[in-house]
């Protein structure tokens, strides 16, 4: 019997859709560079026991469970696309990574705020995909298959030590920071050459579930990270 199933009416016209089915090459999805900047935070959780060793490793060392299974949270504070305002936009992604992080192989899901204009949200998946270029752009190399793209309400609270993300039933996140020798700051590791940024605050997992895409995740009491982010794409 044929598929009756109809994508969402939100999701991206054909003409304008990133390829799903990624063949053996990821390359396949060029960069067009094109003039973007995200300024906010970068939140997320991980299946790793201990703090995630991508950060001091740069993506070399293997995750402490040999995969990656995370959510990540981005609160764009300010930031545009091709003259178009992201200010005040959420985005959350589910990751799927087999291996080590520099491997590539990356199985990604983007869910972009409902309340984004058409042009925020093609930006978006453009500069999530890495075809937008600049610091994202070796997502190119590394997201080997998007598994889907869907506007929600993507509800992000930052408050104190303690950050959470809801998508629906789809993530639930909250996660807190460690809390180091001096009350008023936490472990983390600093001037990094990490691909997110060179400070990253280390983080527990409190309550931490995934439901989509097949993927039933629990993160609660794993490892976690913060990340001030600044990134750009440079003008064509």
């Amino acid at each position: 019997m044929a598929d009756k199933t109809r994508a969402p009416a939100d999701r991206l016209p054909i003409s304008q859709r990133i390829d799903q089915r990624m063949e053996s090459n990821p390359l396949r999805r060029k960069m067009k560079p094109t003039e973007w900047a995200i300024k906010g935070e970068l939140f997320l959780n991980c299946s790793c026991t201990v703090f995630c060793p991508c950060v001091v490793s740069l993506g070399a060392h293997p995750p402490t469970e040999g995969h990656c299974h995370a959510w990540m949270a981005i609160a764009i504070d300010e930031g545009h696309f091709e003259g178009e305002d992201l200010s005040g936009l959420n985005v959350g992604l589910l990751v799927d990574i087999p291996g080590r992080m520099a491997e590539g192989n990356w199985k990604v899901a983007a869910y972009v705020d409902e309340r984004s204009t058409q042009k925020a949200y093609n930006g978006i998946l453009k500069i999530f995909s890495g075809q937008a270029g600049g610091t994202t752009g070796l997502f190119t190399m590394l997201v080997s298959e998007i598994i889907g793209a869907e506007r929600e309400k993507v509800e992000i609270v930052r408050e104190g030590t303690k950050r959470g993300i809801y998508i629906g039933r789809k993530i639930q996140g909250e996660i807190e920071m460690m809390a180091g020798k001096s009350p008023d700051h936490p472990v983390m590791v600093s001037n990094s050459k990490y691909w997110m940024g060179p400070d990253i605050i280390a983080a527990t997992g409190t309550k931490s579930k995934v439901r989509d895409y097949g993927r039933v995740w629990d993160f609660g009491g794993k490892s976690a990270e913060i990340c001030p982010i600044d990134w750009k794409g440079p003008k064509p």
